[in-house]
């Protein structure tokens, strides 16, 4: 299992970023001795105990305090280091957020709905609430504005609420740029220190696509953790 597009920051404590391969099963559909075996995997690399989502498509931020039961929510943040935080996605945008002045983190899944819904500005919100201010972003691979086709009426209920993430495919029809829509968000919130993986997880076949592969497709996973 490979961690790739590592990076990290360094303040009072380090703070790394990383994503996952397509070889690690993640998904929800995973039995759940492999996903046992894939989270031990994670662990190994980061060095941290990692903490999963049971990920529903909302705004829902829930702090973590310790390894223990996935909460259901779409963000997760915590202050604590030896903990890993993941993101799920196979199109949706994995977002990780920073505060290297005070360590904390945050593992954010932003689809569609997540989008619309505003789960990024919440988790920034909620970080902001415990005195921590994020200051660096990673978007990761999703799929991009020229691939995500969707109704017309679904484009303009989205883009009411995130102008930016209006697209049109390559092939001329209404289309959302999932990318586009998260980096205005953080950019209205502040952030200006972003850092993208400029990969269409439709396109490049290195990576899961749900629109591309149905419901074979796997996940991978952004994580974010920290350590003295």
């Amino acid at each position: 299992m490979n961690l790739r597009h590592r990076d990290r920051i360094e303040g009072d404590l380090v703070i790394e970023v990383a994503f996952t391969d397509v070889s690690l099963s993640l998904g929800d559909a995973a039995e759940p001795a492999v996903r046992d075996e894939a989270l031990r995997l994670v662990a190994d690399e980061t060095g941290a105990s990692p903490v999963l989502m049971h990920q529903v498509h909302g705004a829902d931020v829930e702090p973590v305090e310790a390894p223990g039961v996935a909460p259901t929510c779409d963000a997760l943040v915590t202050s604590r280091s030896g903990v890993a935080l993941l993101a799920r996605a196979a199109d949706c945008v994995p977002v990780l957020l920073a505060d290297p002045a005070t360590g904390w983190i945050a593992a954010v899944h932003s689809g569609r709905p997540g989008l619309a819904a505003g789960v990024v500005p919440a988790a920034i919100a909620h970080l902001r609430e415990h005195g921590a201010e994020p200051s660096v972003a990673w978007v990761g691979p999703h799929v991009c504005g020229a691939c995500y086709e969707v109704p017309a009426d679904l484009q303009d209920e989205v883009a009411a609420v995130v102008p930016e993430s209006r697209s049109t495919t390559s092939w001329g029809t209404p289309a959302l740029d999932l990318g586009a829509g998260v980096r205005a968000q953080l950019a209205s919130a502040g952030i200006t220190d972003v850092r993208s993986v400029d990969a269409c997880t439709r396109e490049d076949s290195s990576w899961p696509s749900h629109r591309r592969d149905g419901a074979a497709s796997t996940r991978f996973a952004g994580v974010i953790w920290s350590h003295a």
